[in-house]
């Protein structure tokens, strides 16, 4: 085995995914290894599409938009188009990252009210019971 090539157990040690995993990406056609018969050899390339997959994934990015990413690494033209569209499509997610922590603390906070109120009323019963 050279450097180059990883199999199957050594991309789901490294990245921490499972084999079916990989398989799903490589059926999805965002991943494609060198097949040996059963077995499969990632090259780098296939490492670093991975890197940018989970990535992706982390970040709410689509099977699709990633793939739509992936495909303009190879458009010709330095990456331009490959950076400016991830750009763009950072950017939409990012603005939805922000209204989802907005929604969210907003949610916290009601909560945190009912909460309150609820040991508020326990409180009140409590002394009631005592009395």
């Amino acid at each position: 085995m050279t450097d180059d090539l990883m199999t199957i157990r050594q991309m789901c040690d490294t990245f921490e995914v499972t084999p079916r995993t990989l398989r799903f990406y490589e059926a999805k056609e965002l991943l494609f290894p060198i097949r040996d018969g059963q077995k499969r050899l990632f090259t780098r390339r296939d490492r670093a599409r991975l890197k940018l997959i989970l990535r992706g994934k982390r970040f709410g990015f689509s099977l699709e938009e990633i793939r739509q990413l992936l495909n303009l690494y190879h458009a010709g033209d330095g990456q331009r188009r490959q950076l400016t569209r991830t750009i763009e499509l950072a950017r939409q997610h990012l603005d939805g990252m922000h209204r989802q922590r907005a929604e969210m603390e907003t949610a916290i906070g009601e909560l945190r009210d009912q909460i309150d109120w609820a040991e508020r009323i326990l409180k009140g019963k409590s002394a009631q019971d005592a009395a």
